[in-house]
């Protein structure tokens, strides 16, 4: 299954259509089960997300799918990656957290990282895979020219990046069709715009009130289609990105089940011209999260 589970709502406080917050220990056990039992066997975490790597490990463990899950995780961004004694404490502590003896992928989790191969960070990830701790080296990326510069170096054989029914800079740039022809994996994040596109008018904080067209949008074409929000934007990226993984959170038990509901049904209307030229040319500043005001 090309689903995958993102996990920084398990260990923190996560999305601005978070209403339930982090979920207890109870909860985040039934989500893990629920993905499991649902075919997902990729979780994507990383040290930043708060607890998730420990919370995620107990569950592995205790569930006794731990020699069975692919994990990808990204150590925390304020490591110095040129010294590779640091860095090596900091994924070993990952994979005593995970309780796993290897890693399906280790992704460095700021773009600004790639910077850093020629002052020896190239080396010290070549040496992880070499020493079977990892199988996959990756990157989270924000922007289309990093996702380039990323998917050209030959140690890179994962890049996550994000896409929505908003967001189409990436595809725009050709970069899939180039992933696809390098065999790299692509994974993609932010299905829903950290939530936006779940948010009704009523509901978006004062801060986030310029995104009011965007949700005017997303109603129309749910009202053309006959479909929920969450239906709209997962139909529109398993359309639109057939080949690639899609990374989506849970706060809940019942989130998650309707993701994979939607992702198992069949028969889906094409939606994706009709998107596509509803969002075509969108300010950044709605699809970049981080240009939001806070």
């Amino acid at each position: 299954m090309r689903l995958v589970l993102g996990t920084a709502q398990l260990g923190m406080n996560y999305g601005i259509a978070n209403k339930t917050g982090q979920p207890d220990l109870k909860t985040a056990r039934e989500i893990v089960k629920t993905a499991w039992e649902g075919g997902i066997r990729c979780f994507d975490t990383a040290q930043g997300y708060g607890d998730s790597e420990r919370i995620l490990g107990d569950i592995f463990s205790d569930l006794g799918i731990s020699k069975e899950v692919r994990v990808i995780t990204k150590p925390a961004p304020h490591i110095d990656h040129t010294n590779r004694d640091n860095l090596e404490k900091a994924l070993k502590k990952s994979l005593k957290s995970l309780k796993l003896e290897r890693l399906y992928g280790l992704m460095l989790h700021r773009e600004t990282s790639l910077a850093l191969f020629d002052d020896g960070l190239y080396d010290i990830l070549r040496h992880f895979v070499e020493q079977g701790l990892v199988e996959h080296i990756g990157v989270s990326l924000y922007s289309p020219a990093k996702a380039w510069a990323a998917i050209e170096k030959d140690i890179i054989s994962i890049v996550q990046v994000p896409a929505n029914m908003c967001d189409q800079r990436f595809y725009k740039t050709g970069l899939f069709a180039r992933a696809e022809a390098k065999k790299t994996e692509i994974y993609i994040r932010s299905v829903f715009l950290q939530g936006l596109l779940l948010m009704s008018k009523e509901s978006l904080p004062e801060h986030m009130k310029f995104a009011v067209n965007v949700i005017d949008k997303v109603e129309q074409l749910c009202q053309a289609f006959n479909l929920t929000k969450q239906e709209l934007s997962m139909c529109y990226i398993m359309q639109k990105y057939p080949r690639a993984f899609i990374v989506v959170g849970a706060e809940t038990q019942e989130q998650l089940k309707n993701n994979i509901c939607i992702w198992k049904y069949s028969n889906l209307t094409s939606i994706t011209t009709e998107a596509d030229r509803i969002f075509s040319d969108l300010d950044e500043r709605i699809i970049n999260p981080t240009l939001w005001p806070h």
